[in-house]
């Protein structure tokens, strides 16, 4: 049998590069995913997290915007998380006062930064992130944060779906487990987006002209 490799070649995998105006998209940081013991503990997310902050800190300094986005649930027994907390009721940890639902140290946003807080995996899905990217001329979004299979692939997809070209970092994301990490790259790199090392994500955020309109 042909690896998937192979069998892809030709038909998937095209590229589409980096645009002319990225934004950084840091998806669920959160503690929850990488205090050991938490039902949601990802060791490949601990990973994600120790290589992201060369990668905010880039863009930073380059001026593109960085938003951070979290999962909040805010109605009574997390009834806003519908068929997902349902699905997932592992989620229902997201709420304010929960030592799991805040932002892990050193990738947490900084003063002026926007962070949307979403109910479900991807992070267009009923935000307002799309609108804001739209309205600052933002043509590519760089994603880092977790988990892979989830919130990375889903917003990948939307992203693509949105009109941007999606770029997933793939030192910067995480899962807790490696095959289901490997898949969901692979998968987003064939269909959705470029999947790219952090080396490479930092060195075409230091092209961007600072203020670029």
């Amino acid at each position: 049998m042909q690896t998937a490799e192979a069998n892809y070649q030709g038909v998937w995998g095209n590229r589409i590069g980096f645009g002319q105006r990225p934004a950084l998209v840091v998806i669920d940081f959160l503690k929850a995913y990488t205090i050991e013991g938490a039902p949601l503990y990802a060791p490949g997310v601990v990973e994600a997290v120790a290589q992201t902050p060369a990668l905010i800190a880039s863009a930073r300094a380059s001026g593109i915007p960085v938003i951070h986005t979290r999962i909040l649930y805010l109605a009574e027994n997390c009834a806003d998380g519908g068929m997902w907390v349902k699905k997932s009721p592992v989620m229902k940890a997201m709420v304010e006062g929960n030592v799991l639902a805040e932002f892990c140290e050193g990738v947490e946003p900084t003063a002026g930064e926007l962070v949307i807080v979403k109910q479900y995996a991807s992070a267009f899905f009923g935000t307002s992130l799309a609108s804001h990217l739209h309205a600052q001329g933002i043509d590519t979004v760089i994603m880092a944060g977790c988990s892979t299979s989830g919130c990375i692939r889903a917003s990948a997809v939307d992203a693509v779906q949105h009109g941007f070209r999606a770029i997933v970092v793939r030192d910067c994301v995480g899962d807790r487990h490696p095959d289901p990490h490997n898949a969901n790259l692979f998968d987003i790199d064939s269909k959705y987006g470029d999947v790219v090392s952090r080396e490479e994500a930092i060195t075409e955020i230091a092209k961007v002209k600072p203020n670029c309109p």
